[in-house]
């Protein structure tokens, strides 16, 4: 039924856009020229450069946080808190117009639009991923963690190598999904005259020698970025699959690392 209910939809868009004019000739003819497609290549690898600085730069902070946030140190964990919650209450468009509009008035003139998108998107995606990293690691079992301070691990060794190994992979699937959230915030750059995907969609669509093809130029775009969400997801399942068929990588039973751990106490 639902599926029908979709078709349905889809099919009354495309009769309303066909008895509109908007698959005639005269809108799409903006597309049949290589410069334009040049410029779309072009502003695709600008959206593509801000996602990807954006995306290891939110990954780096999220951790960090994360770690800020598990400390035993009551005091430190509770300000990383604070810093989370934050900034993961401040808007991402209101970051980048900070950024971009704001501290020049204190004269910071350092700031172009690049900069302002990485910066927003990071700070933003990062505070998401401090709790994501944090409720991944803390949803390992307990015993894990005992087991391995038990046989003499350090804190560190065993956030490393018993921790963290497991925690990615039920993390996986929410830390892709904040990815293509980073790769769809790259689109508010357009407010601040960052030149991506959709800024350039706007500026074609708004064409008047082409009879403003704004929706040509809409769903160019938008399958633009379709097909790079796509591809996240296709690369998050390689991984997946990658990860679950590592032997490495498979979570040992809660009963074997308590046993280990017996043994070692009573070797010792």
């Amino acid at each position: 039924m639902a599926t029908l209910l979709v078709i349905a939809v889809l099919a009354f868009i495309a009769y309303r856009l066909a008895v509109t004019g908007q698959f005639s000739e005269q809108k799409w003819r903006v597309f049949s020229y290589p410069q334009v497609w040049e410029q779309i290549g072009a502003a695709t690898t600008r959206t593509l450069s801000a996602f990807g600085l954006g995306a290891a730069f939110s990954l780096a902070l999220g951790f960090g946080l994360a770690l800020g946030r598990m400390s035993d140190r009551p005091w430190l964990s509770k300000c990383f808190a604070f810093i989370t919650e934050v900034l993961r209450a401040i808007p991402v468009l209101v970051l980048m117009m900070i950024m971009y509009y704001g501290l020049p008035v204190i004269g910071q003139t350092w700031v172009t639009p690049f900069t302002a998108v990485v910066t927003a998107v990071s700070v933003y995606s990062g505070a998401v991923l401090a709790e994501v990293f944090r409720t991944g690691v803390e949803s390992v079992p307990r015993g894990q963690s005992e087991a391995a301070y038990a046989i003499g691990f350090r804190k560190n060794s065993v956030m490393r190598l018993v921790l963290l190994p497991q925690a990615v992979r039920a993390m996986l699937p929410v830390i892709v999904a904040q990815m293509v959230v980073v790769l769809k915030d790259t689109a508010l750059g357009f407010v601040i005259t960052y030149q991506e995907l959709l800024y350039l969609g706007k500026l074609v669509g708004s064409s008047a020698s082409y009879s403003s093809p704004i929706i040509p130029a809409a769903l160019v775009v938008g399958s633009i970025y379709i097909s790079l969400c796509l591809l996240l997801a296709g690369i998050a399942k390689y991984l997946e699959v990658r990860l679950s068929s590592n032997p490495k990588s498979k979570d040992v039973k809660p009963s074997a690392d308590a046993a280990s751990a017996i043994h070692a106490l009573s070797i010792k």
